[in-house]
């Protein structure tokens, strides 16, 4: 009798550790954030500034067209862990379901981050993920280094572009200037 309880402890106490193992692992839910929000995932921390859709990146017969229209998202990503890590690939999702990975191939976009993004132990990088997609709302998928934490990133749909006020350099200083390329605004020098 006392090997068959001993036996039956033994059976109760492996399904007690295993039920204990399984709660362990159960990962925390998936939050949704806002542009300018700071999402923490782990050892990396995104926020994500602007959006921007553009029908072509470059002129003339050099000009680079997407099969719907080039989404670039400006976002930071800052590395909080002591050694340099690998950001993750990120993806959009629309209302239905429907995915949209980022971009693999340069294709001239300003300041694009690129695929292959080490980032430096404490240390950040800013620039543009671009995707190839139709304008709709759209959510950006983040994860941490490992893939084990996922967030997203609400995108409304959004063609303005906000122009901020800007001051430009040996001009009286005035409250704020026209937006570039309109009636009243500061002509830049052209490049030789």
């Amino acid at each position: 009798m006392s090997y068959r309880r001993a036996i039956l402890l033994l059976a109760a106490a492996a399904a007690a550790l295993s039920l204990a193992a399984c709660a362990a692992e159960t990962h925390s839910p998936v939050r949704t954030f806002n542009i300018g929000d700071r999402v923490d995932m782990g050892h990396i921390v995104y926020t994500v500034f602007e959006t921007q859709w553009l029908t072509q990146i470059g002129e003339g017969p050099e000009a680079k067209i997407p099969q719907n229209r080039f989404f670039l998202v400006r976002m930071n990503a800052a590395n909080r862990q002591r050694t340099e890590i690998l950001l993750p690939k990120m993806s959009l999702q629309d209302d239905s379901g429907h995915s949209y990975p980022e971009m693999s191939t340069d294709v001239g976009a300003p300041h694009w981050v690129g695929v292959l993004r080490t980032v430096m132990a404490n240390d950040s990088t800013q620039g543009n993920v671009v995707f190839d997609a139709p304008p709709a709302h759209y959510r950006l998928k983040v994860t941490d280094d490992t893939g084990d934490q996922i967030a997203y990133i609400d995108i409304p749909l959004s063609f303005g572009a906000e122009t901020p006020e800007v001051s430009v350099p040996g001009m009286p200083d005035t409250p704020s200037l026209p937006p570039m390329g309109s009636p009243g605004a500061p002509m830049l020098p052209k490049k030789q």
